[in-house]
């Protein structure tokens, strides 16, 4: 238990309805579990939430919209560190000449 975090908790720190977190849930862009009839979050995921929640307010996207955001964002992630690698290996060769 001491890795998770309580869904109310949550609910109160960022005052967001308990049905938002199940929602994302059913999306899949979180993974909440029971416990002992309590809803749970592992805390590895609160960047996450807040990643999600600050794309939901404060660009007021639907949820739908959150996954379409989370996913193109980590897809600019890997592009990122893929360039970053081809830089590397780039500057590589050019020092050889």
């Amino acid at each position: 238990m001491e890795n998770y975090i309580s869904v109310h908790h949550l609910c109160d720190l960022y005052e967001a309805k308990i049905s938002f977190f199940r929602e994302l849930d059913d999306q899949g862009l979180l993974e909440i579990i029971t416990l002992e009839d309590s809803l749970y979050l592992h805390k590895d995921r609160l960047h996450e939430v807040d990643r999600i929640i600050r794309i939901h307010r404060e660009l007021n996207v639907n949820i739908e919209g959150v996954d379409v955001v989370l996913n193109l964002l980590n897809r600019m992630e890997k592009l990122q560190a893929e360039l970053s690698r081809v830089q590397s290996r780039l500057r590589l060769y050019e020092e050889d000449f």
